[in-house]
């Protein structure tokens, strides 16, 4: 059993500082010094999970290897620890709601009136220390701004847990120190009222990550210590950065593991100085994504929320991994499938080396999105399906090479007479891990001397899904004749996973999501292949 000891992470002022990749950042400096850390998102809205909403609203919604729809942070966690997380990692105000309601009408409460303090307070509680004895260090980040009505709950939980491990918690706080450009300086009276937010809150912040455009001065550093009753060295300066994975690198320099180390009661000793740091895979990744490549691959990202990049977040940091890792750059340009037609489809591919259409839910877009797939496939462009993807490689493949005009998939046309892709649980190993839909890991079964199987040198794959309708095995012959390669299938092979589809350049589609298993210094090799092959 370890000495478990926890961190909150809190923020102010604005939504949207960062939270998330401070947390991870922290947690890879923890790691460097051999510590077993990982890390939690508690969120306040109502939702159960982020499964059915907006990418609009909440950007990516992340799987876990359990198959738990979670919030887009999770992502983060995963890439910069490189462990797996589970359902346990993502907590929402509607999971503890729903938990303590069904407690009491199931009269677990023995007929007590059921109030936010203590029961809902106590399950929250009771999530936070969920992986006791497991870890070194568990991070909760607190998602939304202290002072929301929403989050209190959450705040409360937190505080009363201080309270009952004064000696084995910490607390640090972001808040944002804007610049003002008509003044020239930077105003500090944002963070004093969002500590003063939280103190009134009942919580003390043991450490303050003051976010800026700039670099903050000592001077403005010792202001915001002495008004806001923390020690100097205590405040981080969170500076912009060109890429966020250079935020641990500068939180290094700024020593923040170390002070929270010795505050959380570890010796001044060579286990947790800065020089027994081993951050080396870390500093060749950023330096490798910083150094001038000279070659460019620039890729189109055709989807439907591209007005929002977290929509696909993952998608764009597995990109820029298999970028470092082919020693090249990755452009990304964003096309907005609602508004591609044949008119204006050269304009906007002609200039690109690779497609990727990603994955969603959902009929807009989606002609838009088979158009690109037919200009990939008859213009020589690299192609990469994701999910969503696979299915419109498939669909366009059906009209315009089997000619089955007609040919759909059952959520988008339920009367189409080629149902090419549809709902078929039958077909399922077993989509229990998401009721109608099959989430989280499962087996892929990879053919010999494919494209699939030159990418990952493996007979067997395990990836991530997170969807509902699959490739209809009625016309799977009439594929193959027509010289679709299913290169990838489960294990038991009623399902395809993969689909080769014949082109002059790499045209591969697939069922699941790779990009939430891609990591910075270890990046998914299908999106490695993908770039590799764009570049010729």
């Amino acid at each position: 059993m370890k000495n478990t000891k926890y961190i909150f992470v809190t923020g102010g002022v604005v939504s949207g500082l960062g939270k998330g990749v401070a947390s991870a950042s922290l947690a890879v400096l923890l790691k460097s010094h051999g510590f077993t850390v990982t890390i939690q998102k508690f969120d306040p809205y109502l939702n159960i999970d982020p499964g059915t909403m907006s990418p609009y609203q909440h950007g990516e919604v992340f799987v876990t290897e359990d198959g738990c729809e979670t919030d887009l942070d999770l992502g983060h966690y995963e890439r910069f620890i490189g462990e797996n997380l589970t359902g346990l990692n993502n907590l929402t105000s509607g999971m503890i709601y729903w938990k303590v309601l069904n407690k009491e009408r199931n009269g677990d409460y023995l007929g007590k009136t059921i109030q936010t303090i203590p029961h809902i307070t106590n399950e929250i509680r009771d999530r936070i220390s969920v992986y006791d004895g497991k870890y070194d260090f568990i991070i909760t980040e607190i998602g939304g701004t202290v002072g929301d009505i929403e989050s209190q709950p959450f705040v409360e939980a937190i505080r009363r847990f201080e309270y009952m491990y004064q000696s084995k918690s910490l607390h640090i706080h972001l808040t944002l120190v804007p610049y003002l450009k008509s003044s020239g300086e930077f105003k500090t009276k944002p963070t004093q009222h969002s500590v003063k937010t939280l103190m009134e809150s009942g919580i003390h912040p043991d450490i303050l990550i003051c976010r800026s455009e700039d670099k903050l001065g000592e001077e403005l550093r010792d202001k915001i210590a002495l008004f806001c009753d923390v020690e100097a060295r205590a405040v981080i300066n969170g500076v912009d950065v060109n890429s966020i994975y250079e935020v641990p690198l500068n939180f290094a320099k700024e020593n923040l593991d170390i002070i929270v180390l010795e505050k959380l009661g570890y010796n001044e000793s060579s286990d947790i100085s800065p020089e027994e740091r081993n951050l080396d895979y870390w500093k060749n990744f950023v330096d490798t994504m910083n150094s001038p490549l000279y070659n460019t691959a620039k890729i189109a990202i055709v989807g439907k929320y591209v007005e929002l990049s977290d929509a696909y977040i993952s998608i764009v940091e597995a990109l820029k991994h298999a970028g470092v890792a082919v020693l090249c750059n990755v452009e990304i340009k964003w096309v907005h499938a609602e508004f591609l037609t044949e008119a204006n489809i050269e304009e906007q591919l002609s200039d690109v080396d690779g497609i990727l259409v990603p994955g969603g839910f959902g009929d807009r877009g989606i002609e838009g999105k088979i158009l690109a797939a037919k200009y990939a496939r008859e213009n020589c462009k690299t192609y990469l399906g994701l999910c969503l993807g696979m299915h419109i490689a498939v669909i366009e493949f059906a009209r315009n090479v089997l000619g089955w005009e007609d040919a759909n998939s059952t959520e988008f046309d339920k009367e189409t007479k080629h149902p090419v892709i549809d709902y078929l649980p039958d077909q399922s190993e077993t989509i229990s891990k998401g009721g109608t839909m099959r989430l989280g890991n499962y087996q892929c079964r990879v053919k010999n001397n494919t494209l699939l199987h030159s990418a990952y040198s493996k007979d067997i794959i395990n990836e991530r899904h997170r969807h509902r309708y699959e490739f209809n095995n009625l016309y799977r012959s009439q594929f193959e004749e027509a010289g679709m390669v299913m290169s990838g299938t489960t294990i038991n092979d009623a399902l395809v996973e993969v689909v080769k589809i014949p082109s002059g350049a790499w045209f591969l589609a697939c069922q699941f999501h790779p990009e939430f298993k891609s990591r910075p210094y270890d990046a998914h090799p299908l999106f490695m292949s993908f770039i590799a092959k764009s570049l010729k």
